[in-house]
């Protein structure tokens, strides 16, 4: 009989995952940022944060299995894990709809552990009809800037996760670029005299990683005077795995108001 697994996530919306589909006690490491579900990862041991991993507490802590994202995470951190981790988890979602399969690659992974089936097709069955109900309505189209950092401003390209997210309601993201699978142009900075910024009917800005709140709106009134301002979630808006179902109901809402 095989050992249980034990592990460890780097990443915060895969670490909500683990708990989701009842694997909250096989967790051994998660970072500083694995905040949710509060209760159960209290007293998981943290290794760092997601581009800043402790290694040598990482290896101590002998994990069966390492959760990691092609975003979140360094490339070099992945090779470094290979050294002594059994198996790594690599996940890339990029749309809502990648969400559905996400569910189904850790519960394959993990299919031998009672319960995990079962709550992976519930959690499936919830992501499909947020993502059927919002396909189902028509919404007003916006161009919209999501701000994810300031000094130096930075938003999302249009082939991330967000600006995905986005789409799903009509929101087209500014600039017009994509940033390729992988590294730093999927999250460009913003020129604050780009003609563009005068096209933006919407600003929306994230709660994560900058910690926006209203403070900022009049910061960034400026950087599009002609534009709407809003703080938003950002966890609802980015998060992937069991909050992507909620955030698209916020999303709607959002759209709606």
């Amino acid at each position: 009989m095989s050992e249980p697994p034990r592990i460890a996530s780097l990443v915060p919306s895969l670490t909500e995952l683990v708990c989701a589909l009842g694997l909250a006690h096989r967790l051994v490491a998660r970072t500083g940022y694995c905040i949710h579900p509060a209760e159960a990862v209290r007293d998981v041991p943290k290794v760092g944060g997601t581009k800043e991993v402790n290694l040598t507490k990482l290896r101590r802590l002998a994990p069966t299995h390492v959760l990691l994202n092609v975003d979140e995470n360094r490339a070099e951190t992945a090779a470094a894990l290979r050294d002594f981790v059994p198996e790594l988890v690599v996940t890339h979602p990029c749309d809502p709809r990648d969400n559905l399969a996400l569910i189904d690659q850790l519960a394959t992974v993990f299919v031998t552990e009672p319960g995990v089936a079962e709550r992976a097709a519930a959690l499936r069955a919830d992501m499909a009809g947020e993502l059927a109900l919002t396909a189902a309505q028509q919404f007003m189209p916006q161009r919209v800037l999501y701000l994810i950092w300031r000094e130096p401003w930075m938003t999302v390209a249009r082939d991330t996760y967000i600006a995905r997210m986005l789409a799903a309601v009509g929101w087209k993201t500014l600039p017009e670029v994509e940033g390729g699978p992988t590294g730093a142009a999927r999250y460009p900075q913003v020129d604050p005299g780009a003609p563009w910024l005068a096209d933006v009917d919407r600003v929306l800005l994230s709660s994560e990683p900058y910690r926006f709140d209203d403070v900022h709106v009049a910061e960034a009134q400026a950087l599009c005077p002609q534009a709407r301002v809003q703080a938003v979630d950002g966890e609802l808006l980015s998060w992937y795995g069991p909050r992507a179902a909620a955030g698209l109901r916020y999303l709607r809402a959002l759209a709606a108001g």
